[in-house]
């Protein structure tokens, strides 16, 4: 049933077919029915670190893009010290949602700048709708996509707040995001990709920024790439860390989709991303 969900949010299977294969796995439309929610997001699941926390302070921004506006959402500790490390923070191929803010939260709560890009700002912006977002992601230029994330990396180098040094975080759509930004963008200072597809084997030679890729054990469709990333990664003296976590699912980390998410794995996934993200933009 997962898998089935992950062919469907990954635009090979419309919403029709996913859920005439969900019924077939299930048993009865009524159990299809009853089970797709859990594997959907959440988008009402409660925030780790709310919206009103007043440990953070966090604002919906517009900066420049590649060519025109981005829309972000940009959030510092309330009570900084110091100049910090900067972090962007890419979301899954549902836009710029309430989870993603909620992680870019958590980012800033860990002493840094964080700033969620809205990537699909060249369409309009991220919808309300769910599955309409997910279907605007056909509709990006990927090279202007690339583009709007290299830009994003020199917005946050000017940041009066930040101290120059720039990394990012993605899932999913934006752990591929961010291997490509890896790609296009020499002076990113480290990447986290989470369950994201590898770049082309040409482009690994051209990584700068220090990797640490996030895997999750039964995602064969992502995992087929590791071995070949990896080959060409240490051909071409990147340095970089892979850990995969036997057992869990695509999109482990998000806490809003109840079957899909694994605590125990984003919870040791999480340690270890902020503590790299803390020795290498410090």
């Amino acid at each position: 049933m997962i898998d089935a969900y992950d062919e469907y949010t990954h635009l090979t299977l419309d919403r029709r077919r996913f859920m005439e294969q969900l019924t077939r796995l299930a048993g009865s439309g009524a159990a299809a029915a009853a089970i797709a929610p859990m594997l959907a997001a959440n988008s009402a699941q409660a925030a780790i670190v709310a919206e009103n926390d007043v440990r953070v302070k966090g604002e919906d921004i517009t900066y420049p893009g590649s060519s025109g506006e981005m829309k972000g959402y940009l959030v510092k500790p309330a009570n900084q010290a110091g100049k910090l490390g900067t972090v962007i923070v890419i979301h899954e191929n549902r836009g710029l949602n309430p989870h993603i803010r909620d992680v870019a939260r958590r980012v800033a709560l860990e002493g840094f700048v964080a700033l969620a890009p809205d990537f699909l700002s060249p369409l309009g912006g991220t919808p309300d709708d769910e599955d309409k977002a997910r279907d605007m992601f056909t509709k990006l230029d990927p090279a202007r996509t690339v583009a709007n994330a290299v830009a994003t990396v020199a917005f946050l180098k000017s940041d009066k707040d930040g101290n120059g040094k720039v990394g990012a975080i993605g899932f999913c759509w934006g752990g591929g995001t961010a291997n490509m930004l890896a790609v296009n963008a020499p002076d990113l200072a480290a990447s986290v990709a989470y369950y994201g597809m590898q770049p082309k084997a040409a482009d690994a030679a051209k990584i700068k920024a220090a990797l640490l890729l996030h895997y999750a054990g039964l995602d064969d469709r992502t995992n087929a790439g590791i071995d070949a990333f990896k080959k060409e990664l240490d051909a071409a003296h990147v340095e970089y860390t892979v850990y995969v976590y036997e057992g869990a699912n695509h999109a482990f980390n998000n806490d809003t989709s109840a079957a899909r998410y694994d605590k125990k794995a984003a919870d040791l996934a999480w340690g270890r991303t902020i503590a790299f993200l803390k020795q290498k933009l410090a």
